[in-house]
């Protein structure tokens, strides 16, 4: 497609899902586009590594059926066609036995709680598939679920679950993220979920070719330093060790922390100081090759003491062997914040420590079932929400015309997933060509 003059050069920093599709949908609409990556690859956290002569996601990925956005995204690249889709399950453990919760019936059957606070705990269910969620953005997920679950229910059920996500900080998380999770999650009744063949990484790749076929430019290992505007209100953009670039309008999805140190001392420095600087979550990744399975659900929520994890994803109950090389694949999380202590532990002791947990859960599993096992970490994955969020969240184009922000702190109240991404960055495209293309 030709370049569109009234676009002009627009600058996107980041090369995460986010990034990627603003760029090939601004490239896409005429929009001489640049994308600058810090890193060596893009992706964020659809980066991969390679083991046994195949490509591994560092970090677990699947795609549900409500997912429309990143779903039309795909079927633009050509690639939804190699979507399957399977039914999955999700299990809890819970004093080291494990239940499945995926039917009134199993719910029924959950024994750490009483009959009564096992029916309350359907109702909560069933009400949340219904109720609007007007109004859930001003209470929290513990004041919300306590009134409709009982205290007891919240703390053996619910609880558990919502620290896994969010540490100690799960007390100020607003019940429309859990309304969200949970209606994006269960909504449509039987749990089913989807993957591309070939992994993530085609998605990735397939979005490099389309920028770069539309004529724009990707830079990797570019890290950006400074972002400022120019005495004619442009954007312009400063590398490590190199002179300033001069862009017409930039769409940043870097994180909201990254923001006032690249424009301290600028004519931005005090339009960032206006964006509440709001903190994220980070997570730690142990990804298991097994030789075996370990159970017949997708996901088991680990809501023991001492377990130092919390969740277990066995992506091979949902990818096709085949696309990892036969073998089976599982993946250790923990959500903690980049200063927790753990975070910075040192992959071997992770690796010591968690598959010493894990045998502990599941005595027949051997050392001599794991193949391989790796460790990675992201330090930014998802918001520290907190009450009236919604208003605190981060403006899309906090200068007009000019400057427009994509990042992660601004999918809520979408789920942060790779769908709710495209789709803030899809917002954050129109509301830039729509913009450009009304001024003469």
């Amino acid at each position: 497609m030709s370049a569109d003059p009234r676009l002009g050069g627009i600058a996107v920093l980041g090369g995460g899902i986010a990034g990627l599709a603003a760029a090939h949908m601004l490239a896409a609409r005429g929009g001489r586009v640049t994308l600058f990556e810090a890193s060596e690859r893009l992706g964020g956290l659809g980066t991969f590594f390679e083991h046994g002569g195949v490509s591994l996601e560092r970090f677990y990925h699947c795609m549900l059926p409500s997912d429309a956005h990143l779903l039309a995204l795909l079927r633009d690249l050509d690639l939804e066609r190699d979507v399957y889709w399977k039914d999955t399950s999700f299990g809890l453990l819970r004093d080291g036995r494990l239940y499945g919760l995926n039917t009134p019936a199993d719910l029924l059957r959950f024994a750490p709680l009483p009959w009564t606070d096992r029916l309350r705990v359907g109702i909560t269910g069933a009400w949340g598939g219904v109720r609007p969620a007007t109004g859930l953005d001003g209470i929290t997920c513990e004041a919300w679920l306590s009134r409709l679950s009982g205290r007891r229910a919240f703390e053996t059920f619910w609880r558990p679950m919502l620290e896994a996500k969010f540490g100690d900080r799960y007390r100020d998380v607003p019940a429309l993220w859990f309304w969200r999770r949970f209606n994006r999650e269960k909504g449509g009744g039987r749990e089913r979920k989807g993957y591309l063949r070939g992994g993530y990484r085609r998605i990735v790749e397939a979005l490099a070719r389309s920028i770069e076929g539309a004529g724009g430019t990707i830079r990797l290992r570019a890290p950006v330093e400074r972002i400022d505007l120019d005495g004619a209100g442009r954007p312009t953009i400063g590398l490590r060790g190199a002179p300033l670039e001069t862009f017409d309008r930039v769409v940043v999805t870097a994180p909201v922390a990254a923001l006032r140190p690249m424009a301290a001392g600028g004519r931005l420095e005090g339009v960032f100081a206006r964006i509440d600087p709001i903190d994220m979550q980070g997570v730690v990744n142990a990804v298991l090759v097994l030789r075996r399975g370990l159970t017949p659900h997708y996901w088991v929520a680990t809501t023991d003491a001492g377990v130092p994890f919390h969740g277990i994803v066995e992506s091979t109950t949902l990818i096709d062997r085949a696309d990892v090389g036969g073998a089976h694949l599982l993946y250790l999380t923990r959500y903690l914040h980049r200063t927790d202590a753990d975070y910075a532990l040192g992959d071997d002791e992770v690796l010591e420590r968690w598959l010493a947990a894990l045998t502990g859960l599941f005595p027949d599993l051997s050392r001599a079932d794991v193949i391989d096992g790796f460790v990675f970490r992201a330090p930014f994955v998802e918001p520290l929400y907190t009450v009236g969020y919604a208003a605190r969240k981060p403006p899309e184009e906090p200068v007009a015309g000019r400057v427009y922000l994509a990042g992660s702190a601004q999918v809520y109240p979408e789920v942060t997933s790779w769908n709710g991404s495209t789709a803030l960055a899809g917002r954050v495209v129109r509301r830039l060509v729509d913009g450009a293309r009304a001024v003469p």
